[in-house]
């Protein structure tokens, strides 16, 4: 049995009860295989894919807080420090439901990859809680950030791990989230991201994984002989990163047509308008509704069931999905498929399943997974680092033409590396194994640790 099978195994038996992680391993390990198969003695002998699948530290921790009517509520908070060969932990914070270890294991294991690829000195982690904010009041919210930072804090620092925001932690909860760790460590420093401007935030961030994710995908679709003038583009997901993911693709000159959230979608055959999205989204934190009601070129359709993916049956040169893990499978993979999709460029986190992935793939589609196409926000939060430890602010255009090459760069590091390794065009062997070297070179560099 090869090295590679022989750990899958291991890691299988280890966590059978967490399917997103598992699926995470089983897609980067078997895309190693060439670059594993080339070391297999000194990686079998150095443990480097036993030490590599398995966090350096997994902290689980009870966050007790008190509703408005009074009422103590409690929830399980998560903090999975994956691996620190390379820099300081760094990935978000994920309050939603679904939130679970499994997901954050996940979550934790693709940003090791996701953040070397940046070329930035920053490890992978990931955090959060099955704490909701929807529906809660400012006050609901910032007493359950206080009790989380509670616990969080003993565990965090500028130099060791630096969180950041995700699903359900925006502005609003990095404040809260901020102010009490501020308070409790007595300290000033750059120990999370996505901060408001008047403490440290660095401008750029809020659009920055939206517009990173446009930008590699200009180079992808540049580097294939086309772009996005004239082009049609389907979005999934309303938040942070579908909103200027639209906005920046629709700058390019692409008529962008749909997006979504947990309870419907719109298909607006004008074109999304970004300004009334982001009014609904930002501002009145509304359903979807809510932009049909104010755009009468637009149709809203509401969901059947939680696998209701319809924006993936419109009619798409581009997609690009936003929302989040397994969002896209077979049969929407073979939609777009039928109706001529040209590139799929993830904007999430794992938002396509492995059969979609692999029908895409063989179908001739332009694939580009999201530790790659979606790694722009994590890049400009490890500038907001750099801005915090130098105690300086840039400006909008300096950081958003660094995020523009950094994204440029990691399309052609991954597309070197398919080369390198007789894989071309395939951008999810590309991006597993660029990301892989430089850490493995890191870990064998600093011994057995």
């Amino acid at each position: 049995m090869s090295y590679v099978d022989e750990v899958l195994e291991q890691v299988k038996a280890k966590n059978a009860d967490q399917p997103e992680f598992l699926q995470a391993v089983t897609e980067v390990l078997n895309s190693l295989r060439p670059v594993v198969e080339q070391h297999e003695e000194q990686y079998r002998k150095l443990a480097i894919l036993e030490r590599i699948t398995e966090p350096d530290r997994q902290i689980m921790f009870r966050v007790p807080w008190v509703d408005d009517n009074g009422q103590t509520q409690v929830n399980r908070g998560f903090r999975v420090q994956f691996n620190n060969a390379i820099g300081p932990y760094k990935g978000g914070l994920r309050l939603h439901p679904s939130v679970n270890l499994s997901i954050i294991k996940f979550l934790g294991f693709e940003q090791v990859f996701k953040n070397s690829l940046t070329t930035l000195p920053i490890g992978g982690g990931k955090g959060g809680s099955d704490f909701d904010p929807k529906g809660k009041s400012d006050n609901e919210v910032m007493r359950f950030c206080q009790s989380f930072m509670t616990e969080l804090y003993k565990y965090i620092g500028a130099d060791q791990d630096v969180p950041a925001g995700d699903i359900g932690t925006g502005a609003r909860e990095i404040g809260f989230l901020f102010g009490q760790y501020k308070k409790i460590r007595d300290t000033y420093e750059g120990v999370l991201t996505g901060k408001g401007l008047t403490y440290g935030g660095s401008l750029a961030r809020t659009e920055a994984t939206g517009y990173g994710l446009v930008y590699l995908t200009e180079e992808l679709l540049k580097c294939h002989g086309t772009d996005f003038n004239g082009k049609t583009v389907a979005v999934s997901g309303a938040g942070n990163v579908a909103i200027y993911a639209i906005q920046k693709a629709e700058s390019l000159g692409a008529k962008v047509v749909t997006c979504s959230d947990s309870t419907g979608w719109i298909y607006d055959p004008e074109g999304i308008d970004v300004a009334v999205l982001k009014d609904v989204k930002e501002v009145k934190r509304a359903r979807l509704t809510e932009y049909a009601a104010a755009r009468p070129s637009a149709e809203y359709h509401e969901k059947a069931n939680k696998d209701d993916h319809g924006v993936w049956n419109i009619k798409c040169d581009v997609a690009l999905p936003c929302a989040t893990q397994n969002e896209l499978n077979l049969d929407d993979a073979k939609a777009l498929v039928a109706n001529g999709v040209y590139a799929v460029c993830e904007g999430a986190n794992m938002p396509t399943t492995l059969e979609a992935t692999e029908y895409l793939q063989k179908n001739g589609v332009l694939f580009v997974c999201g530790k790659a196409s979606n790694a722009g926000g994590v890049a400009t939060s490890a500038l907001e680092m750099s801005q915090n430890s130098e105690r300086l602010s840039w400006s909008f255009e300096e950081v958003d033409a660094k995020l523009k090459n950094i994204m440029v760069g990691i399309y052609h590091n991954i597309d070197d590396a398919a080369k390198e390794y007789g894989m071309e065009g395939n951008y999810v062997a590309g991006a597993n194994i660029a990301g892989f070297k430089k850490v493995v070179e890191a870990m064998i560099a600093q011994g057995v640790c």
